[in-house]
């Protein structure tokens, strides 16, 4: 057959050559090393948590090497596209810090190596298609896509429901074969009128054979040679993915491809790809899925529909970026919590990303862990940055809150502060919701009495202690002095004001000075548990902190 001829009359407008392409596409002038990233999203709906596996080793594996990170939308599959997807996509991975070096931006692209958006590739991909037919490698078949898929899933139902896997295999490789048998007459008549035709690429391997790949997470690998044809073009000559990605990221030099393990079965179609395109295969690294444990205790892949794998919901939620950031790092790398504890002021950009100390076998999600990090970030953060966070989440979820932060920052900040800096800094809340219960009863809007008194102290009793603190209340004391106040409060109720003593013998006493503190703490605060009460009331000033404790007398008093 004269495969020159067929090329020209399959892709009559093609006229670019593959030469042509590499020398509008060079290799890119990088360090020895460098390695070329990118994240290949579909634009099908929100981001994945799953999603920022890929995102984050790619990231840390270009900028870590001096190399170059990019976004590519694969949007070539129309019917699953969703509208606005694709700037949603690269806003909420804008929110996560995640930098670009280029690739896909709102409204355009951003670099030498686009378009980045599959859909605007067609040219491209003709390109190539024309070159495996030449080649002999591919040819067409002149059925819808519709037809295609219906015989595609006839044939997997066939494959499910037959018990002789031999006679079910042999039926395969008859279709294949069938489809292969056509003419040049044939083509020419089929153009002729009009109809459309999908390319598939002849598949030359034996499934009985295996072939050895390094897969830089699951190690040396043995996967099946592939036999099956594979569609590299869909009749409306919009590529798939198998033959859109290889030419993509052999054009745009991609040198690791983070993906999930799910694409472990095309691994072999891929290969054979590259092979018949004369391209150089990029490394592979296939990221395990993400798993949860359900009621029972089993662990199940984390769905779309489960809380916590939009990562939207992380910032309706309140968790700071870096908070996410942070825990993805920790189920990433086994030695990432160990370089935190040694290096706790240190940026999470300085630590150094191995492959190697990542799991093959897949990692589990733990919101109670998560919550646990994020309040190490916060806790770690200085006054200034606090706010910035707080406000940013407020203004947008909650603009009546952020109001109050905006009428009066340093008053915000003041409280933020508390407990903050040292060795041992408080750890109160991990999320910017958290934050706003947490500060609340500093705002008179907001300010209740959330906790009661506990039943077995008398009201007269903590009425009196509230007025005696009253009386001895000094704006201008010490924290020393201050306490020292409460605590002969505690004596003169026969209250234990030392906690040895009480703890050696409760029995003879009401009470103890924590006791006497958590009286004034509610009547200040509206909480039984709240931050040191010296620096709340100071921060309140005297007349709101006096104006609260007059106000619970007399409710415990009528």
């Amino acid at each position: 057959m004269n495969f020159n001829y067929l090329a020209d009359l399959l892709f009559p407008n093609v006229s670019m050559t593959p030469e042509e392409l590499e020398a509008k596409y060079p290799e890119r002038s990088l360090p020895e090393g460098a390695k070329v990233t990118r994240f290949a999203p579909s634009p099908t709906g929100f981001v994945h948590f799953g999603g920022m596996f890929p995102v984050t080793v790619g990231e840390r594996l270009a900028h870590q090497s001096g190399g170059v990170f990019y976004l590519r939308i694969e949007d070539t599959d129309a019917k699953r596209e969703v509208e606005g997807a694709a700037d949603a996509l690269i806003e909420t991975l804008a929110h996560y810090g995640v930098t670009f070096d280029e690739g896909a931006v709102s409204g355009g692209d951003r670099g030498d190596y686009g378009p980045y958006r599959q859909s605007e590739r067609a040219a491209i991909y003709h390109v190539y298609a024309k070159k495996l037919v030449r080649d002999g490698r591919a040819y067409p078949v002149f059925s819808t896509d519709e037809e295609l898929s219906e015989l595609a899933a006839a044939d997997k139902k066939a494959q499910i429901k037959s018990t002789d896997w031999e006679a079910t295999a042999n039926a395969r490789r008859e279709a294949m074969i069938k489809r292969r048998e056509f003419t040049i007459e044939g083509v020419e008549e089929e153009l002729k009128k009009g109809h459309k035709f999908a390319l598939f690429a002849i598949a030359d391997g034996d499934s009985e054979k295996k072939i050895k790949f390094t897969d830089l997470v699951r190690g040396t690998l043995e996967i099946p040679e592939n036999d099956e044809d594979v569609v590299l073009l869909k009749s409306d000559g919009i590529p798939t993915y198998h033959f859109a990605h290889a030419v993509d990221d052999h054009l745009m030099r991609t040198t690791h491809v983070v993906r999930g393990e799910e694409w472990l079965p095309s691994l072999s179609k891929h290969l054979m790809l590259f092979r018949y395109l004369g391209f150089r295969a990029p490394k592979y690294m296939h990221i395990s899925q993400i798993m949860r444990l359900d009621d029972e205790g089993n662990k199940k892949k984390l769905s779309k529909r489960d809380m916590g794998a939009n990562m939207d919901d992380y910032k309706r939620l309140g968790y700071a970026p870096a908070c996410v950031n942070e825990y993805v790092m920790t189920l990433l790398n086994s030695s990432f919590e160990e370089w935190r504890m040694a290096n706790t002021d240190k940026p999470i950009g300085d630590y150094q990303f191995n492959i190697k100390k990542m799991s093959a076998s897949g990692c589990l999600f733990d919101i109670v862990k998560l919550s646990d990090v994020s309040k190490n970030v916060i806790s770690r953060m200085t006054a200034d940055e606090v706010f910035s966070g707080l406000y940013g989440w407020a203004a947008e979820f909650d603009p009546e809150f952020a109001a109050e932060l905006k009428a009066d920052p340093e008053l915000a900040k003041a409280i933020v502060s508390i407990g903050r800096g040292g060795k041992k800094p408080r750890k109160d809340y991990g999320t910017w919701v958290e934050l706003r219960d947490y500060m609340k009863f500093f705002y008179d809007r907001y300010f209740s009495i959330e906790d009661q008194y506990p039943e077995k102290f008398d009201k007269k009793l903590i009425a009196s202690v509230l007025s005696d603190f009253l009386d001895s209340y000094d704006h201008a004391d010490t924290s020393d002095i201050w306490f020292g106040k409460v605590k002969a409060i505690t004596d003169k109720i026969g209250f234990a004001s030392d906690m040895k003593a009480y703890k050696a013998n409760p029995d003879a006493f009401g009470g103890n000075v924590a006791d006497v503190s958590m009286f004034i703490r509610v009547a200040v605060t509206g909480k039984q548990n709240a931050p040191d009460l010296y620096t709340v009331m100071h921060i309140l000033g005297r007349e709101r902190s006096l104006s609260r404790i007059k106000n619970m007398i007399t409710d415990l008093t009528e």
